[in-house]
């Protein structure tokens, strides 16, 4: 018996959530790209997931999180060790007053909408954003000249060593779409958020003329994993593309997204080999025009 399936056995005799061995990527990332999971673990509560690391350190196997895949390119080879999914069971959520306590695996967009009808703001710019509340911290997740940053008072984050532990947002070290967790990987557990009392009427209003700005502007009714580059503030990476002439252009499955310059989508078969030549083509082609060397923003697992 292999370590892997040993683990596996011994995770689903723990009931920690659901364990499968071999899973393809594709199924859990929005651009529906990437090869298999030696494991993917969905815990089922947050006491399942300290099991679950714990059991995996005996192991000696090497794990990494995610959310709902909305930044995520997986290589077609797949991912070595364990995936942690955060899902359900994993998306807790209590409102206090104006402090909104969630646990890492809701539903960013899904967060929004409720805490609008709420009458609370603070979150109106994220109308629209996929992916999931843990992602969205790890990201420093922005938009309308606001971020994550902005209302995040701790974070309870679960070190790769095993460390439960509140990061507080001074501590976080946030910057434009960065934190603390690129540098020191972690699972973001739940989060504090403070918010403001409102009209409801405005908040939701305000809400929903973000989210169809995005519906109108990017593909995301299109398998696609969201903004691929850092603006290189002041400029735009979408509008640098845009003017390069690339947009609509295709290698193998893999398009510049006709409607937005800065999404790569997948619209036949695409493989993670696809986007990655695109991804290098803008480079070389923005660093050729402009002198810009762009960044991506998407987390691109390729071992």
């Amino acid at each position: 018996m292999s370590k892997l399936t040993e683990l596996e056995k011994v995770l689903s005799n723990e009931d920690v959530g659901r364990v499968r061995l071999n899973e393809p990527m594709s199924k859990h990332t929005t651009i529906r790209i990437g090869g298999p999971a030696d494991l993917l673990i969905e815990p089922k509560e947050i006491k399942s997931l300290q099991k679950i690391i714990k059991i995996i350190k005996q192991f000696n196997v090497k794990w990494r999180a995610i959310g709902r895949g909305s930044n995520l390119l997986v290589s077609d080879r797949g991912v070595e060790g364990a995936v942690i999914k955060l899902g359900k069971g994993m998306d807790v959520m209590n409102i206090d007053g104006t402090e909104l306590r969630v646990g890492g695996g809701f539903s960013l967009i899904k967060l929004v909408t409720l805490i609008s009808k709420n009458g609370l703001s603070g979150l109106e710019f994220a109308g629209g954003i996929p992916g999931s509340v843990g992602g969205a911290v790890y990201m420093n997740a922005g938009a309308h000249g606001a971020d994550v940053s902005g209302i995040l008072r701790k974070a309870l984050v679960l070190f790769q060593d095993g460390e439960l532990k509140w990061v507080t947002n001074e501590d976080m070290a946030f910057s434009y779409r960065t934190s603390l967790l690129q540098k020191k990987p972690g699972i973001i557990v739940e989060v504090v958020f403070d918010l403001q009392k409102g009209d409801k009427k405005n908040i939701v209003a305000e809400m929903e003329k973000n989210k169809d700005y995005r519906a109108a502007t990017q593909p995301w009714t299109e398998p696609c994993c969201g903004s691929v580059f850092r603006n290189p503030l002041p400029e735009h990476a979408g509008h640098l593309i845009e003017k390069a002439g690339l947009k609509g252009h295709m290698i193998g499955g893999a398009q510049i997204s006709p409607l937005h310059g800065n999404f790569i989508v997948n619209v036949t078969d695409a493989t993670a080999k696809d986007v990655l030549d695109l991804i290098t083509l803008v480079k070389v082609t923005i660093l050729k025009e402009y002198g810009i060397d762009l960044q991506t923003e998407v987390e691109i697992v390729y071992e």
